[in-house]
């Protein structure tokens, strides 16, 4: 199999220095701050960007240094599958987090509801749309009876 390598874009800023504490999902996030500074050579790319409220920030979880199939994830006690859960430790370490866009300003993105931790680099952005992005969904599996408690869970460092 080829071997697929990515070069970060640029590099999340944020509150969260560590792990432990960090929001486990944006949506627990609500009204933390940050910014992600985009690499010179990669600037031109965001014309355009600033119509967007929204947007979607792919990263590297690059302080992961291990995996496992199978996880205990925050929302719930028991194991499962990793690709039943959104776990950082994963076989590819990759993230994503839907984050509203305040401000861009010399290849600066003012972002809030983040849950990334500080530091993390930027793989690519992509605009956020509803008619694109939003689904009608008629299970979403384990997290049935967890999802009520997302606002209230931090990262307690299981996966680092």
């Amino acid at each position: 199999m080829n071997r697929i390598t990515y070069e970060p874009i640029g590099i999340i800023h944020s509150q969260f220095k560590d792990t432990r504490g960090t929001p486990i999902q944006s949506a627990g996030a609500v009204g933390s701050q940050g910014t992600v500074e985009i690499f010179p050579k990669y600037v031109d790319g965001l014309e355009g960007i600033e119509g967007f409220s929204h947007i979607i920030l792919i990263y590297h979880f690059h302080l992961c240094k291990t995996f496992s199939l199978k996880v205990t994830p925050y929302l719930d006690n028991e194991l499962h599958g990793v690709f039943a859960t959104r776990a950082p430790a994963r076989p590819n370490s990759i993230g994503i987090s839907v984050v509203r866009l305040v401000k861009v300003e010399n290849g600066i993105l003012r972002i809030q509801n983040l849950d990334i931790v500080d530091g993390t680099p930027l793989l690519d952005i992509k605009p956020y749309v509803p008619q694109v992005d939003v689904h009608n969904v008629e299970k979403i599996g384990w997290l049935k009876e967890n999802v009520g408690r997302l606002a209230s869970i931090k990262d307690d460092g299981r996966f680092t």
